[in-house]
């Protein structure tokens, strides 16, 4: 067992994942990315805390000392928001998970088990369970969602009445179907006043359950929520950077899930060393460059919510959406992949979602693009991959060099290229 306290004293200076080093001091590949950065409008924003802020903030000034004061709600069931509640529970805070079904809470309740999603391994005794929504979130000081990106909207118009001053914290990764909203945007939209945060990282729940040394990022704009998070959930075995590019940690979140799909179909081909290695530094190209068209850093890429994400999600077959991809590369079919395993792999929707935004906004994305060709479109995985060999020069990273951008060029040499495979091959692809 973890001793809870221990970890706590840790200053902000050290939590920090943003290094704070001038420009001068960076070598010249990070001083032409802060540039670019610089010229994209990207900058740090001033804290102007509003007036529930403030509130919040007065009732967490203790927080490193005894953060066994604060009241935790953690809306979600599943195997991610049981992991987080059970972490806070274990150090020490007043903690409640909220799941839907009423039977389910008491079979978890009474086994201190989650059968469904974390199977074999007991929660901590502290941790308590409700079905109740308001209950939940009554009183407390953070509520944490790990819902489905599809409940999100829901779940929060759901908790609305009972909002007094809590602040939330988005656990889940993707973007809002048919909307292109991240989770920082729907809070903004339905709980306008209210104090919020997302978290992100390389964060598998078996791992994090086992004890295996693990971090994430909590990002926000108000350095006394990032302190409160990283008070609840910091421990000797999992580790709580803080950030305030809500926008890059959010979007490294949900993008990664893209290519982990890709890196699952690229197995199911056997692939080498080589390949995978290129998908995973051409995927990070493609990250940073949507990340700052949509307004993040570029650097928030080279952490944990962005290099670090994408490679744990690319590598590991507990990864849902690496699973997804890798029965997709076996010839099953999107529905009977998603039906198989049993649980929300938000890349799907993601992959649609970032490809119909690069489409309009000419942000050239060639792997989400071909993605979207296979899945979508039911061009054959073979003739797109060899497509993606032949398609055009560019620099090796990205904001370094100037290269072609051409989204109108991509699409037409895929379309052709694509067609012209699938006359040849028949049906290479179903392997």
């Amino acid at each position: 067992m973890t001793s809870p306290n221990n970890s706590h004293k840790k200053t902000s200076h050290e939590n920090s994942e943003t290094d704070k080093n001038t420009p001068e001091k960076q070598n010249s590949l990070l001083a032409g990315i802060i540039e670019r950065a610089t010229k994209s409008g990207i900058g740090r924003k001033k804290l102007n805390p509003s007036a529930v802020e403030s509130a919040v903030a007065k009732n967490m000034a203790d927080i490193h000392s005894n953060p066994t004061k604060l009241r935790l709600a953690f809306l979600g069931g599943g195997s991610f928001g049981t992991a987080m509640a059970n972490l806070a529970a274990r150090n020490g805070c007043d903690t409640t998970l909220w799941v839907r079904n009423k039977r389910t809470v008491k079979a978890m309740a009474k086994t201190q088990t989650n059968k469904k999603y974390l199977p074999g391994y007991k929660l901590d005794d502290r941790l308590k369970y409700s079905h109740d929504l308001a209950a939940s979130v009554k009183d407390k000081d953070i509520i944490f969602i790990a819902v489905p990106g599809l409940a999100f909207r829901e779940t929060l118009k759901n908790i609305a009445p009972f909002i007094s001053g809590q602040s939330i914290v988005s656990l889940t990764k993707g973007m809002e179907k048919d909307t292109f909203a991240m989770m920082s945007d729907i809070i903004k939209e339905v709980l306008p006043e209210v104090n919020f945060g997302v978290m992100s990282g390389p964060n598998l729940a078996i791992e994090i359950m086992k004890n295996m040394p693990s971090a994430t990022v909590i990002a926000s704009e108000s350095e006394p929520l990032r302190h409160a998070v990283q008070a609840a959930l910091h421990s000797a075995f999992f580790r709580v950077f803080a950030s305030d590019d809500v926008k890059g940690v959010e979007l490294g979140g949900a993008l990664k899930n893209i290519y982990a799909i890709a890196m699952g179909m690229a197995a199911a081909y056997d692939v080498g060393e080589n390949t995978k290695a290129m998908i995973l530094t051409r995927a990070l190209a493609e990250m940073s460059r949507f990340g700052v068209e949509a307004g993040a850093n570029p650097l928030t890429f080279l952490g944990l919510s962005g290099v670090g994400d994408l490679y744990a999600t690319c590598s590991s077959e507990l990864s849902r959406n690496y699973r997804i991809g890798n029965m997709l590369g076996r010839g099953m079919s999107i529905d009977a992949a998603v039906k198989k395993l049993g649980q929300t792999a938000e890349g799907v929707n993601t992959i649609q979602q970032v490809h119909e935004k690069a489409t309009k906004d000419g942000i050239y994305m060639p792997i989400t693009h071909a993605l979207y060709a296979v899945i979508y479109e039911d061009k054959a995985a073979l003739g797109v991959a060899l497509h993606l060999m032949e398609a055009g020069f560019r620099s090796d990273v990205e904001f370094v060099m100037a290269h072609d951008h051409s989204n109108a060029a991509l699409t037409a040499q895929m379309k052709t290229s694509s067609d012209s495979t699938d006359d040849k091959s028949g049906d290479t692809d179903s392997k």
